[in-house]
């Protein structure tokens, strides 16, 4: 039997996983100090993806090296209850008119989270097989995007991976200014207005800190993950 379970294969995504019987991947404890990398080869199936995103690891390519595997020292987290929208943004915010969706241009918003310039970086790590590996998770249900639009332009959008009971937040692109923090804050309400408390952002940017994003212990975002599997594993993005 796999040792993924799942109570319906569906884009919009309401699924349940088992906790795998055995883990593929070394104790993520065990990761680099300085690096943050794990273990490094393997495929980007969706059984591994998932296998990975459990227990608190995640793929990062590198240009002329096989997949990295990380699980970082000091894990990015945004608490839901200690976000902070500066007084500008919201000024900002309340003047905007546009419309929020959910799962509806999942790889629009992947193939523009790759595209859309960004400051200080040369390149993506979305590459052509993270597309194909994530939106397979898509259609099993566990990867999701929240898109913003003005009219029918697509203006910004925001994707991550739900698995086991924890949003990790993968990626964001905004074409106008500010419209991605717009993005990044609309999805920390929505999960909040689930009953969700917190998102993994894996690392934290300046654009994440000023929201309230922080970096806590390896050990203490393990113990979270361990919380969160007791619960419930269920995302509905329907609502």
């Amino acid at each position: 039997m796999s040792t993924l379970e799942r109570n319906s294969i569906s884009n919009v995504g309401i699924v349940t996983i088992a906790k795998p019987r055995r883990s593929r991947f070394p104790d993520p404890r065990l990761s680099d100090y300085e690096t943050g990398i794990l273990c490094h080869g393997g495929e980007l199936s969706s059984e591994i993806l998932v296998d990975a995103y459990y227990h608190g690891v995640f793929p990062w390519p590198h240009e002329g090296h096989p997949m990295l595997w990380f699980s970082p020292k000091e894990r990015g987290v945004i608490d839901f209850k200690s976000i902070r929208e500066p007084k500008s943004f919201l000024k900002w915010k309340k003047k905007q008119n546009l419309t929020f969706t959910k799962n509806k241009a999942f790889l629009k918003v992947m193939k523009a989270c790759a595209s859309v310039p960004r400051k200080g970086q040369d390149g993506t790590w979305i590459t052509d097989q993270i597309l194909d590996a994530y939106l397979k998770l898509h259609k099993m249900g566990f990867a999701h995007s929240l898109e913003g639009w003005d009219g029918e332009d697509l203006v910004c959008g925001i994707y991550g991976v739900f698995v086991g009971g924890v949003m990790s937040a993968e990626s964001m692109f905004g074409l106008r200014s500010n419209t991605s923090k717009l993005a990044l804050m609309k999805l920390c309400h929505e999960l909040s207005r689930l009953g969700y408390e917190w998102m993994d952002i894996q690392m934290v940017t300046p654009v994440t800190k000023s929201f309230g994003g922080e970096l806590i212990l390896q050990e203490k975002y393990l113990q979270r993950l361990e919380v969160a599997h007791r619960g419930t594993f269920k995302l509905d993005w329907t609502k």
